[in-house]
């Protein structure tokens, strides 16, 4: 495989883009840091690479495209409107050190709130017939279902907010989820923490960059969530029961439509993922075989917040996904300065489409 390849598979998906209606687009490969840390924390330093410049200062080689996509629209873009780009993405792999840590993508977005469920199957359709003759397995879900059951339990606004936090970290929700619902005890040091009538008094120097005030109101915090009662195992059974569904399309909402009756705050988004079965069929897709996972995508970048798809190779497991994307409206609202638009697109990662193609050569 040559780069000269995945460039030249590139633009042939960019052109294919365009045909479907896309404006292309080239963003800067150095991105500002403070944009992107503000959206994901300094975990994003573990996943990107920064430099420094001295009239702009601290920036970052270009991890993805969306977010300077959204930014440049949600600036002057008029709507609806439809993007396409390509070129290479910078991602640091320290713990894959087999994966690529720079690479191409070549990707189409959709700015368009007139009825974003046929938007969702816009992309997914167009994807699905560019990508029609390599073979690949079609995986689905939708993160707003998720979302809007965690939304949906009889618990405090700050737990509900902790939970909502850390959706795209399986590990660390489940732990929030255990230790709401006391399946883990306390921990002893946490206990005596609690227990102290003044914590504060036996305290040593100040060290780290919270002060006395921040840390007396974590204290206080602390407290509070330790006088809540502790979610009930029904709600917690319900969680599970939403994050197991596995299923095609149609017994996937069929389920789904069940666990809501006990959760009724996910009606509407069980509600939109039927309208959204109903545009992809309508766009030729197959829905009766259209696989649905409600946890897919939760180890994706954090910007997605309701319909996430991917295509695959199953004969090679050990590669990422060919194309990945999803929704994404409430990243266009945090970057809109109080503006927003509905908003969905895919990437294809033409490297691993050659990969793909040679190891079935």
């Amino acid at each position: 495989m040559s780069r000269a390849e995945a460039r030249a598979l590139a633009a042939r998906y960019a052109a294919a883009f365009e045909e479907a209606g896309a404006m292309p687009l080239d963003c800067a490969i150095l991105q500002s840091a403070g944009t992107l840390l503000d959206l994901y924390g300094e975990d994003i330093r573990a996943r990107a690479y920064v430099t420094q410049d001295p009239a702009l200062g601290e920036r970052m080689l270009r991890p993805d495209f969306t977010v300077p996509v959204v930014q440049m629209h949600m600036e002057n873009g008029a709507e609806p409107a439809r993007y396409t780009y390509h070129g290479e993405v910078f991602r640091r792999q320290e713990d894959r050190p087999e994966r690529a840590s720079e690479y191409l993508q070549v990707g189409y977005e959709v700015f368009d709130r007139a009825d974003p469920e046929a938007a969702d199957a816009e992309v997914f359709a167009l994807f699905s017939d560019v990508l029609a003759p390599e073979g690949l397995r079609a995986a689905t879900g939708d993160i707003g279902i998720l979302t809007a059951a965690v939304q949906a339990l009889d618990t405090s606004e700050r737990r509900r907010a902790a939970l909502l936090r850390h959706i795209w970290r399986p590990r660390r929700f489940k732990a929030l989820i255990d230790r709401f619902s006391g399946r883990t005890p306390v921990p002893p040091t946490r206990a005596a923490l609690l227990a102290a009538a003044d914590p504060m008094a036996a305290a040593g120097p100040l060290i780290g960059l919270r002060d006395a005030d921040e840390i007396r109101a974590r204290i206080a915090a602390l407290r509070e969530d330790a006088a809540e009662p502790p979610l009930s195992a029904g709600q917690v059974a319900l969680i599970d029961a939403v994050l197991r569904v596995s299923e095609t399309c149609p017994f996937a909402l069929e389920r789904l439509r069940d666990i809501s009756m006990d959760l009724p705050g996910m009606d509407a988004a069980v509600d939109r993922f039927a309208r959204r079965c109903d545009r992809l069929e309508a766009r030729g897709i197959d829905v009766a075989a259209l696989d649905f996972e409600a946890s897919y995508g939760r180890t994706s970048m954090e910007y997605y917040d309701g319909f996430v798809f991917g295509f695959y190779a199953e004969a090679r497991p050990d590669l990422p996904a060919v194309a990945t994307g999803g929704r994404y409206d409430a990243l266009t609202a945090r970057l809109g300065d109080g503006a927003s638009i509905p908003a969905v697109g895919g990437v294809i990662r033409p490297d691993v489409l050659l990969a793909v193609r040679e190891g079935a050569a």
